[in-house]
């Protein structure tokens, strides 16, 4: 499963794994090291690209830091690079790329956060031991000299890398004052790599929580995508429920535990989504049946907020039970708001809510009641998000009840074999009348309008209703409907 726990790090393991992508990387940071330090500067690989090597999981991203400037930074990686960009110059950054490697090198700098700002203040530094302290957390504060090769760990970040453990350079609240971002990447990076926080930091957290509120929403977002990717999102998730963090970013989330009392017992919902969201993780393969499977944020933010709505419709009714009417259609709003707030895209918006939307058209269908026009309007409303649905409608099911969980998945089962039984003979995906517009207006004698748009429309119903007509069949039809109104 891809949120069972993760496997123990052993440091003979993390050596070896380290060398084994130093020798990868080898004329990449070979060349720039011998560049930078004939002309009298330093250079070290630094922060995630050390650590990712270590656990073995390096991408084509390589980030430095350098006592060279900018400029002088730039002069270097002229006649080295194959491309060359300084969008990050006022951070002290210059980028180039090499062959398939990305490379990003910083001046050492100092940053800081001014508490009405969302900007940081860059300071350039003079040490890389004094650089290293400035980053987020132990794990990301190893660096590796070049062209030496010096292993540089001064704030023991092999050790907590060992035990699995996310800790800050220096004081937790120093570190979260300078950039309260780094309280989302905690938990981001908890999800991520699987790694415990440090008693310390999670009250840091706790207590700054509210200092998230400076950061942009895009930046927050991104976190949050990156989070909810991540192998084990619900830690993380969990992370920023425990902290206050959520309430702050995604408030909808703590909302879901619900208070209950000794009349009124109802299932977690708060529980429930966490375990939605994992059950929709294990089904992401469908999304890629060519390839391996693929984080899908669209299908597990959907299975997070699937129950959105629940709090807002809540009602006690007599004999202890609860309902939650239309709490679909209210946790469709919500979803929609709170993504506009995060400033999603229209599309991820758009796709999002409909799942949400749509998370409970599928029950009733089990009382085999559902006609052939059904399975259409599902699979029409549904659209181009059909097979999200799928997983989302098949995730929800948590119950312990082992005899309705196989009947309810037996009912789905069903229901993809009649829409793939239909599909074929009907091409579901791409439904429309038997008759264009220009059809219509020649069969009508009318001109371009409303009563085209009334007519297809009807003929569209029609379609749904009674499966493909062939010409003469919707002719007639059509013709009929005309004369009667």
């Amino acid at each position: 499963m891809s949120h069972a726990e993760p496997p123990p790090i052993l440091i003979s393991d993390v050596q070896q794994t380290l060398a084994r992508e130093l020798e990868r990387i080898a004329p990449i940071i070979d060349e720039l090291g011998a560049r930078f330090s004939a002309a009298g500067h330093e250079l070290a690989l630094v922060g995630g690209p050390v650590r990712d090597a270590m656990l073995g999981r390096l991408q084509e991203d390589l980030d430095f830091t350098t006592s060279a400037r900018p400029e002088q930074t730039e002069k270097l990686l002229k006649g080295w690079a194959d491309a060359i960009w300084d969008m990050g110059r006022d951070f002290g950054t210059i980028g180039c790329r090499k062959g398939e490697w990305t490379v990003e090198i910083t001046t050492y700098r100092s940053e800081t956060y001014d508490p009405t700002s969302r900007k940081p203040d860059v300071d350039y530094g003079t040490s890389l031991v004094a650089d290293l302290q400035r980053r987020d957390f132990s794990v990301n504060s190893m660096a590796l000299t070049v062209p030496e090769r010096g292993f540089e760990d001064p704030f023991g970040g092999l050790v907590d890398l060992a035990n699995r453990t996310l800790r800050t350079p220096g004081k937790a609240e120093d570190s979260f004052s300078d950039d309260p971002l780094r309280m989302m990447r905690a938990a981001r990076f908890a999800a991520q790599l699987g790694f415990e926080v440090a008693p310390d930091v999670v009250a840091a957290m706790t207590a700054m929580a509210d200092r998230i509120q400076i950061i942009s929403a895009e930046r927050v977002r991104d976190e949050l995508v990156k989070l909810i990717c991540a192998p084990y999102p619900r830690r993380g998730l969990a992370l920023l429920v425990e902290t206050g963090l959520a309430a702050h970013v995604l408030p909808e989330l703590p909302a879901l535990s619900l208070e209950r009392d000794e009349h009124h017992r109802h299932k977690d919902v708060y529980e429930h989504s966490l375990t939605v969201l994992e059950q929709a993780i294990d089904q992401e393969d469908r999304l890629s049946p060519d390839g391996p499977p693929a984080p899908d944020f669209l299908v597990r933010f959907a299975a997070l907020m699937h129950d959105v709505g629940k709090p807002r419709t809540r009602r006690f009714e007599s004999g202890g039970v609860v309902t939650f009417h239309h709490h679909d259609v209210v946790g469709a709003k919500i979803t929609k708001k709170r993504m506009k707030a995060l400033r999603f895209s229209n599309d991820q918006i758009d796709a999002v809510t409909k799942l949400v939307e749509l998370h409970l058209r599928f029950h009733g269908y089990g009382d085999g009641e559902w006609t052939d026009s059904a399975v259409r309007r599902y699979v029409r409303d549904a659209g181009d998000q059909l097979v999200r649905l799928h997983i989302l409608t098949r995730a929800d099911c948590t119950t312990r009840n082992q005899s309705k969980a196989d009947r309810l998945r037996r009912a789905y089962d069903d229901l993809e074999e009649r829409i793939e039984r239909l599909s074929e003979e009907e091409e579901l995906a791409s439904i429309r009348p038997d008759l264009d517009g220009t059809q219509i207006m020649e069969i009508l004698q009318i001109p371009p309008g409303r009563e085209v748009g009334q007519a297809y429309a009807w003929l569209l119903e029609l379609r749904m209703e009674e499966g493909p007509k062939t010409e003469d069949e919707a002719k007639a039809a059509l013709l009929q409907w005309w004369a009667a109104r």
